[in-house]
């Protein structure tokens, strides 16, 4: 798995631990709010799923002595020598803590116009 890849799987995991949605949900008087938060949390769950299900496997190893047998091994062997040497670069994460005391700010703002509401 690319470290992009696992490093967005484990933040959704680390989220879905830290919202507290029968805290949020208590909060909520309206019906049309209580459908629209609904809706939030099955689109958080399934994006929270397909995050934890497709980026946290490694792919699957090529076979190449399967395609020798079939192609050649000229061509196999070139193939195989390009495959290898992409590098794909490592994501560095430079936004994240720039704006996260901003976002957990926001958040406890909020939380709090909700307990005084």
């Amino acid at each position: 798995m690319s470290g992009a890849g696992k490093k967005v799987a484990e933040v959704a995991v680390k989220a879905s631990r830290t919202i507290d949605w029968d805290g949020m949900a208590k909060l909520i008087v309206s019906d049309e709010a209580r459908r629209e938060f609904a809706s939030l949390r099955r689109a958080f769950d399934e994006v929270n799923t397909t995050l934890q299900t497709k980026f946290s496997q490694e792919p699957e190893p090529i076979n190449w002595e399967y395609y020798r047998k079939g192609i050649g091994s000229r061509l196999v062997d070139m193939y195989k020598e390009a495959y290898e040497s992409v590098e794909i670069p490592k994501y560095v994460d430079t936004v994240t803590p720039q704006y996260k005391p901003k976002f957990e700010a926001l958040v406890r703002t909020i939380m709090k116009l909700f307990i005084d509401w």
